[in-house]
């Protein structure tokens, strides 16, 4: 075989005008449980709270914002400031957020090549 004489040095910049395009939004695609699910266990993947945190709060928007906050028990003002992430958020919040969510955490092993010795 021949070497490659690709360098990514030699790769055009691309000057490219985003300006009639949209911001992506997951919550337009948050649809069903299961996609919902793998969204968040995804999110929760990276294990980077605020993540999770934008995750939850995609989904609350996707379900609709106030509906969530009756469902857990809490008034809208609360939901934003909870999802807005920042400080540190109590475990029976998100807790409560997930059951209203429909969502719950579990528990698995993580694969050897990934868990801590």
């Amino acid at each position: 075989m021949s070497k490659s004489k690709f360098k990514p040095e030699d790769m055009p910049i691309l000057d490219i005008d985003t300006s009639g395009t949209n911001v992506y939004e997951a919550s337009r695609f948050l649809d069903s449980p299961e996609t919902i699910s793998a969204y968040l266990a995804q999110s929760m993947r990276s294990q980077d709270p605020q993540l999770l945190m934008k995750a939850l709060a995609e989904v609350a928007k996707a379900q609709g914002v106030n509906k969530v906050a009756e469902a857990a028990g809490v008034n809208r003002e609360s939901l934003y400031k909870t999802l807005k992430g920042g400080s540190k958020t109590r475990y029976e919040t998100v807790q409560k957020l997930m059951v209203a969510l429909g969502v719950e955490l579990t528990v698995q092993p993580i694969p050897r090549a990934q868990s801590v010795k």
